[in-house]
């Protein structure tokens, strides 16, 4: 069994550690764990993963925490998004696998998390485009707003009743506002 620990670790090692309480991500051939979700985060990703959900229902799959393997700077890259969003044009409904999604997805989320920054966010963000990702969402609890960041295009920040709407996702239309939790 492999532990985890500073050792360079290969795709299929990382691959095959065990299930645990964390969760960790594959950057430079090292098990990263993830940041612990607290309650703006967490809250957050059950509102997008219901909206998502219901939009989604025979377009593709949103699933919570699930890794992607991809390749970043020529080497394998495991993140795990706080969503995903896959199409079943890019992965069929007939695929069913307990294993980390193959391909590229369309829309990976992250939620800044207490100890992160936007200036890590906006990398990984600019890792997953070049990854073939298509959209990346990046939502700032504390901030208030969601950036959208594409392959073609300059990010956009939206807040508040500001309408996201993507020709991407059409007929999903959402707001900050809609997603946040209510800070008072």
């Amino acid at each position: 069994m492999v532990h985890i620990t500073d050792k360079q670790l290969t795709l299929e090692e990382f691959l095959a550690l065990p299930d645990g309480d964390v969760t960790y991500e594959l950057v430079n051939g090292v098990a990263i764990p993830k940041v612990s979700p607290k309650f703006f985060h967490s809250t957050v990703q059950r509102n997008l993963l219901f909206l998502l959900d219901s939009w989604c229902e025979d377009k593709g799959r949103v699933v919570p925490e699930w890794a992607i393997t991809l390749k970043r700077h020529g080497k394998d890259w495991v993140p795990v998004p706080d969503l995903t969003y896959i199409s079943f044009d890019r992965l069929p409904a007939e695929w069913v696998e307990d294993e980390a999604c193959p391909v590229a997805p369309e829309l990976a989320i992250e939620i800044i998390s207490p100890g992160q920054t936007f200036g890590e966010m906006v990398e990984k963000a600019i890792n997953y485009l070049e990854a073939g990702v298509q959209r990346v969402w990046v939502i700032d609890t504390q901030a208030k707003n969601l950036t959208v960041f594409y392959p073609d295009a300059p990010p956009q920040t939206y807040t508040g009743e500001m309408l996201l709407a993507d020709s991407l996702f059409p007929g999903l239309q959402l707001t900050a506002q809609a997603i946040l939790p209510s800070q008072k």
